[in-house]
């Protein structure tokens, strides 16, 4: 993601905001919690302090993303928000896990449950949680927010869960039910939790960026004219937002001034059909030694065209 001016000042403001909020909804969980003896408030609790600590992240993120590239941090600090987004996505697996243990222990040994007070609190949360997601979806659409995002988006979901909950409890004196929708919101939290985690792992490995089809890019580039073959395609992602591509292209023996005019047609194609804006693109006109990794000895007398 490039945060830009205005753009990344209304994200660390709905971040400042967002924090407050929650701090404050966190307290009221837990004094809540205590007094209606319920582990679905309480875990809701913990919940909310993993959304505490990922729009915590989410804001020191976009500080780093904010820094322009320097002689030893080339492509800048786009990838803060991705490794941000991992300890995320970790912390809601440990809450996951820990509210499990807490469910399985409570449904041994029920305990009585204010159901009336859960209810109220809950309508708080899930008011609080819509509104702060509705602010995140709209501030950014990078992996770091996004896992801010989801964080607010499974409180909403869960909270308005323990609502239910609680009008089941009311009409039914079943306690049980308490422990029963804290495993539900543990496995809401595990199922977001390793969404992230797949996805920022993909991006720290290089691989081909989510949604995005390798030889559909082949396909194109072939398309264009005066390519004569494509190889050696490596596709991936710099930050969550920003794609980089390199490859060699077999062209025609031609001088770079006619050469000029396929190179942009390529980066053209790529940046409207793909998004990818940071390019390395290699112009040979003889047949590369290996397909893969391939090096062109400059005896051959190669023609090299690079785009950045």
């Amino acid at each position: 993601m490039h945060v830009h001016g205005n753009a990344g000042e209304s994200t660390s403001k709905v971040l400042r905001f967002s924090l407050l909020v929650t701090a404050g909804y966190i307290a009221l969980l837990v004094v809540a919690g205590l007094r209606a003896h319920s582990l679905a408030l309480l875990s809701e609790a913990g919940h909310n302090l993993s959304d505490f600590l990922a729009l915590l992240l989410s804001l020191f993120a976009v500080y780093l993303e904010s820094r322009p590239p320097s002689s030893t941090k080339t492509y800048g600090y786009h990838r803060a928000g991705v490794l941000v987004a991992l300890v995320n996505a970790l912390s809601l697996v440990v809450v996951a896990f820990f509210i499990f243990y807490e469910a399985f222990r409570r449904i041994q040994s029920p305990e009585h449950v204010h159901a009336g007070l859960m209810i109220w609190v809950a309508a708080a949360g899930v008011v609080m949680n819509g509104v702060i997601a509705l602010l995140l979806y709209r501030a950014a659409r990078d992996v770091n927010v996004r896992s801010a995002f989801l964080h607010e988006i499974g409180d909403t979901v869960s909270t308005a869960a323990v609502i239910v909950g609680g009008w089941v409890i009311l009409a039914t004196g079943q306690y049980w039910i308490d422990s029963a929708l804290s495993f539900g919101i543990g496995a809401l939290i595990l199922w977001s939790g390793f969404g992230i985690v797949r996805e920022t792992t993909n991006i720290l490995l290089e691989g081909t960026p989510r949604g995005l089809s390798l030889a559909s890019v082949e396909a194109e580039i072939r398309a264009i004219e005066g390519v004569n073959d494509v190889h050696d395609l490596h596709v991936w992602s710099i930050g969550s937002e920003t794609r980089a591509l390199s490859c060699h292209i077999a062209i025609a023996d031609i001088p770079p001034s006619v050469s000029e005019r396929i190179l942009r047609d390529i980066k053209e194609c790529l940046r409207h059909k793909f998004s990818i804006m940071h390019t390395t693109i290699q112009f040979e006109h003889s047949e590369c030694e290996v397909a893969h990794g391939c090096v062109m000895p400059v005896s051959e007398g190669a023609e090299h065209g690079h785009s950045h």
